[in-house]
């Protein structure tokens, strides 16, 4: 994949080139702020062959608060086929739900620790390139007990709300089911079952997995 960085510590943004690379993938620019990532992001796009995915971390400079956030926002407006995953040292609710709610695909953001997980990292970065959501589980977990729906996810059994989890971390249902100890058709079961209690009608134009994330856990 071609990727974008904007990570304003040079050790952990050189560290992710050197992995990047060593794995295959094409690192078309390395930044250390929000303007310079769109920046990097549109000569690309001008040049016919935009990234696949920017990684960005949430704090960057000058004020390192929402740089990053904003950047990735501005991104996903002008180029929404680019695919956005946030890193952040900590879970930022707010930004989280803002980010996944600004569309139904090709997100992901995970806490700065499981990058140094490698595998992990990498899974994330591989789901999001080819148009799926990679949630770390943390903020699937903070997001769950924020959510203002409250009835809705009530109707939900245990076993459906560890389902529900896993879609939003971006698994699929043969990975749900061995994360689970189930069987596929157990977890097809489920799934529809989650759409039917959170009253998501099967509609063309959108990917009712993604809108279940989207509406009960980050509203």
């Amino acid at each position: 994949m071609r990727v974008i960085l904007a990570e304003d510590s040079t050790l952990l943004r050189e560290g992710l080139i050197r992995l990047l690379v060593e794995e295959g993938h094409e690192v078309l620019d390395a930044v250390g702020d929000g303007d310079a990532l769109v920046r990097a992001v549109r000569t690309a796009a001008a040049a016919g062959a935009p990234p696949d995915v920017v990684c960005v971390d949430v704090r960057m400079p000058p004020t390192h608060t929402d740089e990053g956030l904003r950047a990735a926002l501005a991104i996903r407006e002008s180029w929404p086929s680019v695919g956005v995953l946030v890193l952040s040292q900590y879970v930022e609710k707010s930004y989280a739900g803002e980010l996944i709610t600004s569309g139904r695909e090709r997100i992901g953001y995970l806490l700065k620790d499981r990058v140094m997980r490698v595998e992990e990292f990498l899974d994330a970065l591989e789901r999001v390139g080819s148009g799926g959501v990679a949630l770390d589980p943390e903020v699937v977990r903070q997001l769950l007990s924020r959510t203002t729906h409250t009835d809705p996810l009530e109707r939900l059994t245990t076993r459906e709300r560890e389902v529900l989890a896993a879609m939003a971390e971006g698994h699929n249902n043969q990975s749900i089911a061995d994360r689970l100890y189930i069987s596929p058709s157990a977890v097809e079961k489920h799934v529809n079952s989650i759409f039917d209690k959170l009253d998501l009608s099967h509609s063309p134009g959108y990917n009712r997995r993604i809108r279940a994330v989207v509406t009960y856990l980050t509203t």
